[in-house]
């Protein structure tokens, strides 16, 4: 069986990721779509608006035949993280012949030739240049890959640059995944004004109490979140980010993207709500996602050694919803990986301690964000059989 691969958050599952599927399925070919879904924390440092293993049956009834998830280690990291974790596991299943995404410039050979500049010494050592004269770091990685001969315009997003980052991980594992990049449609991934159809998920996130955004996403979706209170989930998740400000130690150091500079000005914020604290940190050299991101990171005690680590050694696959015609096929295909498949109780105390370790990691995470949005923590062992 051929598998194609989506990499993905469903921060709500709306029309654009429905339309990703559906080109990716026609366009690749293959039997089956294979999506590894983040599961409550997102990159940019944000809790999942919905509970995964609804987003995985979400996912399913919008296309997908198979929703895994991505250890939260990965998933509230930079894109390069971000993107090594997702591909190392889908890697190690034999059937994934091809990754497909979604981005603003789909061109195949930019993207791969971009990939091939930023994985060499000549793209960091302008980078690090630029940054030295005082350069945004978005500013400096765009001039850095224009000046090392690249297309700039990929990286100018936040998908693009996820994109080169996919084709890195595919190519330093040997290139044995193609890559199929699929054009956008409707609003960019920051863009928070709303469509008639095809709008972003922050555009979905930032009106999700308005009808109109509504009908940017499938009825089955719309249902769930119109019964979604984030403004008391933004406030709990407020003293929990705080809180770990205020008694993590010394651990925020360790933290990606954490220098020590930064940190300093983040302890010096911790009484102060955490929107002025990103507000305040935001700067050339840090976005405000990437403020976010460490915030949540610090809250979710998840540590750059730590991440590094499990990209090398090795996960698991944690599957959270499947097609119920495809669930034999499915799961004959997962069970072939070289990576532990975890269904029941059983099968994670066969875990060996470094990838136990980064599961506790998903539970705590899974924890943090039932209390945030103030719901029981699924059974963890559930996987959502879709009609």
């Amino acid at each position: 069986m051929k598998i194609c691969g989506i990499i993905c958050e469903y921060n709500p599952f709306h029309n654009g990721h429905k339309y990703l599927i559906e080109r990716a399925k026609a366009i690749s070919g293959c039997d089956a779509v294979l999506c590894i879904m983040i599961a409550s924390f997102t990159q940019r440092g944000e809790a999942a608006v919905l509970p995964k293993f609804l987003r995985a049956e979400h996912a399913v009834l919008g296309g997908a035949d198979c929703v895994i998830q991505l250890p939260a280690a990965f998933s509230v990291a930079p894109a390069e993280v971000f993107a090594e974790g997702a591909v190392s596991i889908l890697s190690a299943i034999p059937e994934v012949c091809c990754l497909a995404f979604g981005c603003e410039k789909a061109d195949k050979e930019d993207i791969l030739k971009a990939a091939k500049i930023l994985s060499g010494e000549q793209y960091n050592a302008r980078l690090k240049a630029c940054l030295a004269g005082g350069e945004s770091y978005k500013r400096a990685a765009v001039r850095a890959l224009e000046e090392c001969g690249g297309n700039a315009e990929l990286i100018s997003s936040p998908n693009g640059v996820l994109a080169v980052r996919y084709a890195c991980s595919v190519l330093s594992r040997g290139g044995q995944i193609d890559i199929l990049p699929i054009e956008r449609i409707g609003g960019g991934y920051s863009d928070e004004k709303l469509y008639s159809d095809f709008s972003s998920a922050s555009a979905i996130r930032a009106h999700i109490n308005e009808q109109s955004a509504l009908k940017n996403v499938p009825g089955f979706v719309a249902e769930a979140l119109s019964q979604v209170d984030t403004a008391c989930a933004k406030e709990r998740w407020d003293a929990v980010a705080r809180y770990a400000l205020i008694s993590g130690g010394d651990k925020l150091k360790d933290v990606f993207g954490c220098s020590e500079g930064l940190e300093n000005k983040l302890r010096g914020l911790r009484n102060r709500p955490s929107e002025e604290i990103i507000f305040e940190c935001t700067a050339r050299r840090y976005t405000s996602s990437r403020i976010r991101r460490i915030l949540a990171a610090n809250a979710l005690e998840l540590y750059a050694a730590d991440a590094k680590k499990y990209i090398e050694h090795g996960t698991y696959i944690k599957p959270l919803a499947v097609r119920e015609s495809m669930k034999d096929k499915i799961f004959a295909a997962l069970g072939k990986s070289a990576l532990p498949l975890i269904v029941s109780m059983s099968d994670t105390r066969a875990l060996d301690d470094t990838a136990r370790r980064c599961y506790l990691s998903d539970c705590l995470a899974d924890e943090v964000r039932a209390d945030v949005f103030n719901t029981p923590c699924e059974y963890e062992y559930t996987v959502k059989i879709v009609p």
